[in-house]
């Protein structure tokens, strides 16, 4: 096959996002704890986050933007606790910054910089991690957000934009993600070549995904750029 391009997922691809997820949650709820303390009286970490999953299937919305599904939750609960509504606005700066602060794979940086030397490079993600602050921006030709596109992987219409973005084909470009439904058999149903970044050396045998066979497998972005 002839790759001209890879599309790159973001969070547990690039780098890990359940410590990044956590340490933003946790500095929000600081925030909170001095802003709004009506808030924070009568909820924790834990209960806010099933609040906010209740909220996911009030709006169609909120499936693919999880930007707008975190602000509306403060929202509510700021209105319902007699605090600033207009403080959501701040909370969410906040976390946004924290969401930022990411830890890199070691890989990351060094072969970003082999691979945009052989091929193009772009991402898709369903999270909204900002590539600008993080610093990663300029490796890339396009960049898709589902919060900002308005859909999700593993919608196909997502991978098309990217490819769109890239001016090629979509059986001319690999697509790499961690998950297996999400990222790799999104990719393929939607007509590209899929990789699985598979980097905690997992064995596909869960009945929910086993039917799913990517196209290649890779342990790190080293591993990929040996194999185009």
């Amino acid at each position: 096959m002839t790759i001209k391009a890879v599309l790159l997922d973001l969070d547990d691809t690039l780098w890990p996002i359940a410590p990044v997820i956590q340490h933003a949650e946790a500095t929000l709820y600081t925030w909170m704890q001095q802003h709004v303390p009506n808030v924070t009286a009568q909820h924790d970490i834990v209960s806010l986050r099933s609040l906010r999953q209740a909220l996911v299937t009030t709006d169609p919305r909120f499936s693919y933007d999880l930007w707008a599904l975190r602000h509306q939750l403060l929202q509510n609960v700021f209105r319902q606790y007699d605090e600033d509504v207009g403080k959501a606005d701040q909370a969410m700066a906040v976390f946004a910054h924290a969401r930022n602060q990411v830890s890199l794979y070691p890989d990351v940086a060094p072969a970003l910089g082999v691979l945009g030397q052989r091929v193009k490079l772009g991402t898709i993600s369903n999270g909204f991690a900002d590539l600008q602050a993080i610093g990663l921006a300029g490796h890339f030709h396009v960049s898709v957000a589902a919060h900002q596109f308005g859909c999700a992987k593993p919608d196909a219409r997502i991978f098309h934009a990217a490819c769109d973005g890239l001016g090629l084909a979509p059986y001319e470009v690999l697509y790499v993600g961690d998950d297996l439904l999400l990222d790799v058999q999104g990719a393929q149903q939607a007509g590209l070549k899929a990789g699985w970044m598979n980097r905690r050396s997992l064995v596909n045998d869960d009945p929910r995904h086993s039917h799913v066979k990517p196209d290649a497998e890779f342990k790190d972005l080293h591993d990929l750029t040996q194999w185009l």
